[in-house]
């Protein structure tokens, strides 16, 4: 194992997690392969800090509700370990937190601190930016390893509140990686190919996805799974012409989608009163990005069918191209009864981010 000290003085002072990057090195074959469920941290703590003010800022960061659900469900599984407890099998782990402060006499953060040179120390204490510093495949091939640290708690605390959404998404953009290699392995050309005559748009879809319907401005394709160990999850394209800004406010986001579920979706599809809606006693929660230079907007919330007991939650993105002059409004629902529907969203939300709205002919399927 390479020792943080000789890493920490190679770093720019001032450094933040965006550039605290890998130490470089190349994968060492030898190291076994990393292991881990897709949504799992092993966050390695002190389990009297876990339960103090720090742990409530990475409780915030880590375990802090998905929006627009049903019930309570956080973004990450995490499984805290004590630092002196940790074995060979937990090093292994794809996803690897370390957190600590100087300070901490304790026995457990003392494993972790041991880590770090008196040089490497006074180097934190002259600049209190310096905070995390991340290393890839430490232990394991495909690891991600992070170490938060500070002099004090309170230092640690307000770099963890100021950095808190950087910190998150470090881990939501490497899971939704890991995700996609294993999705779209395999994917499902047909789906594609409606995708573009129908609609004008590049999908990837894995190959377990079935086209369920089809007409010029809509595609639903449809994972079916009657298991009870996997989701049923939907996924609908849609298309129109993009008029006015007004589209893209939350209230007309909001109606466009129970417009397009109300025509093409139904819990019994022999029964037209069975469309699908939104859930209107759970606010849905948006937020605005920018997608391939394209204007989008996430909604996340809760369905359900009009008139029979069938509901769960939905993903849904609406992306404007202007040069095109369309909308589109992509999303995936759920349909898992008293399951969790984090997994299922992930996967939702790793297909749909690879849709390519601005695909044209001349560009081929």
């Amino acid at each position: 194992m390479k020792t943080l000290s000789s890493i920490l003085i190679a770093l720019v002072l001032g450094c933040s997690l965006a550039s605290c990057d890998s130490n470089g090195t190349t994968a060492d074959s030898s190291k076994p392969k990393a292991r881990g469920s897709i949504g799992e941290i092993i966050l390695v703590i002190d389990s009297v800090k876990w339960a103090g003010p720090v742990g409530d800022e990475l409780k915030e960061i880590f375990e802090s509700d998905i929006p627009g659900m049903i019930r309570s469900e956080s973004k990450f599984k995490v499984n805290t370990v004590d630092p002196r407890a940790m074995t060979r099998i937990l090093k292994m782990s794809n996803n690897l937190i370390y957190v600590t402060t100087f300070d901490d006499k304790g026995s457990a953060s003392q494993v972790i601190n041991a880590q770090f040179s008196k040089e490497s120390k006074e180097k934190a204490e002259n600049d209190p930016n310096i905070y995390s510093l991340r290393i890839e495949d430490e232990y394991a091939i495909g690891q991600e390893v992070l170490y938060l640290f500070g002099n004090t708690e309170d230092q640690l605390i307000a770099n963890l509140r100021k950095n808190g959404d950087r910190l998150q998404n470090l881990f939501e953009v490497r899971e939704r990686g890991r995700l996609e290699k294993i999705l779209l392995a395999r994917k499902n050309s047909a789906a594609n190919f409606e995708a573009n005559e129908k609609l004008g748009i590049e999908i990837n879809v894995p190959a377990s996805y079935k086209v369920a319907k089809s007409e010029n401005d809509f595609l639903w394709v449809r994972q079916i799974t009657p298991s009870a160990n996997r989701a049923d999850i939907s996924l609908f394209f849609y298309e129109t012409d993009y008029t006015s800004e007004e589209q893209t406010f939350p209230v007309n986001i909001l109606a466009l989608r129970d417009s397009i579920t109300k025509q093409h979706i139904f819990g019994d599809p022999e029964d037209p009163n069975s469309y699908v809606v939104s859930e209107k006693q759970i606010p849905p929660a948006f937020r605005n990005m920018v997608i391939n230079d394209n204007f989008t907007t996430e909604i996340r919330g809760a369905w359900k069918t009009n008139n029979i007991s069938m509901g769960g939650s939905y993903l849904g993105y609406l992306m404007v191209d202007q040069k095109k002059g369309k909308l589109y409004y992509i999303e995936g629902f759920v349909f898992y009864p008293n399951e969790i529907h984090r997994d299922a969203l992930r996967e939702i939300e790793t297909i749909l981010l690879n849709t390519n709205v601005s695909w044209t002919d001349d560009q081929g399927a």
